[in-house]
């Protein structure tokens, strides 16, 4: 650990100390390599006397953080000239009545917000099932005219394209052309030794289902509410939830590879020495393409092609719970915090203030 970014550390071990954090990995690489590397906490809580120590490759469901990931396997798929961003979705996968384009559907514009159709938390593990949803769906607005986050569907749609197209569904996709070959340690749906590698997530407040999920019928509801069980520490907990690709919100990461995987976009798509991405794909994909109100965030929002674009020029995500990871080409940086403990994200705002102090 560089000394110049002690106060970082420090930072960290008083949210463990506070009880506001109870399992997390912090990561950060400033001027192209890793200067932070921290993790804390338990990954288990009741396992044995004391629970289970966090490792640095414990592995934690990080929610949103890894839409980000799912879009960078379609945009793979862009960059070699295989799916064209302004053809319509249909093109590609033919059952899909929503006049929207891949762009539309990267960028959280489509009009599917929801998933249209009731599901329990069994229906997780069936892809066909919910990707059917989804080609039978009218868009609950006409395409690219506003934003609304795709919170449980983006996964699916983005996924989907990439399967019919390439023939390998999105897990695999990321596995064998970004994982393997940037050395990440990430995925979706998790092998049975992957799995016992995972941090168990648990609540901050018991109350945080519910708070997230907000009023019933609402957008934000059905958004974040179908399938069943997306919150519900026993579905999230398990090895349903674990071996299932869910790609909009069932990532299982470290901090480590979420930080390594923005170092190399950061520097133009390429990663000691292997090139993934053309550098202007990298910049398009980063570049903002909605600016205007999210109807399922409830605020402005700027969207890129799979990421959230700050005012000061940072790009990346956030999850619901705590998680986060981005670049900041302005300052230099990438960061990543990959937690188990499900809560606010005032953990994040204060690591990243004392970070910015450092610099």
């Amino acid at each position: 650990m560089h000394a110049r970014f002690a106060p970082v550390r420090d930072s960290f071990h008083d949210l463990l100390t506070s009880g506001r954090e109870t399992g997390a990995s912090l990561v950060v690489w400033y001027d192209g390599q890793p200067v932070v590397d921290l993790v804390g906490g338990l990954s288990r809580p009741g396992d044995g006397p004391g629970g289970q120590p966090w490792r640095p490759d414990t592995l934690v469901n990080v929610y949103s953080v890894g839409k980000p990931v799912a879009a960078l396997c379609l945009l793979m798929l862009v960059d070699r000239g295989q799916v064209d961003l302004d053809a319509p979705v249909d093109r590609y996968w033919p059952e899909f009545r929503t006049p929207a384009t891949v762009r539309q559907v990267l960028s959280h514009t489509a009009g599917l917000p929801a998933f249209p159709v009731p599901r329990p938390a069994t229906a997780i593990a069936d892809w066909a099932l919910l990707t059917g949803d989804l080609a039978a769906a009218d868009p609950e607005w006409s395409p690219g005219s506003v934003a609304g986050e795709h919170a449980w569907t983006y996964g699916h749609l983005v996924g989907e394209v990439v399967r019919r197209v390439d023939g390998r569904s999105v897990g695999r996709f990321l596995a064998e052309e970004i994982a393997d070959r940037w050395q990440l340690d990430l995925g979706f749906g998790l092998t049975e030794a992957d799995q016992s590698r995972c941090a168990d997530l648990r609540y901050g407040d018991p109350q945080w289902p519910a708070g997230k999920l907000g009023k019933a019928g609402s957008l934000r509801a059905r958004a974040l509410g179908n399938p069943a069980g997306g919150l519900d520490l026993a579905v999230l907990n398990s090895p349903l939830w674990r071996k299932a690709e869910m790609p909009a919100v069932n990532l299982h990461a470290t901090a480590s590879s979420l930080a390594r995987l923005y170092a190399g976009l950061l520097a133009g798509g390429v990663l000691d020495g292997v090139r993934l991405f053309d550098p202007d794909l990298v910049a398009e994909a980063t570049r903002v393409q909605y600016d205007g109100p999210d109807l399922v965030l409830d605020r402005p929002a700027h969207w890129t092609l799979g990421m959230q674009w700050e005012p000061d020029g940072s790009w990346g995500m956030g999850g619901i719970g705590g998680s986060s990871a981005w670049a900041d080409p302005e300052r230099g940086y990438t960061f990543a915090y990959a937690t188990a403990h499900l809560a606010e994200h005032d953990r994040v705002d204060e690591l990243v203030e004392v970070l910015h102090s450092c610099l």
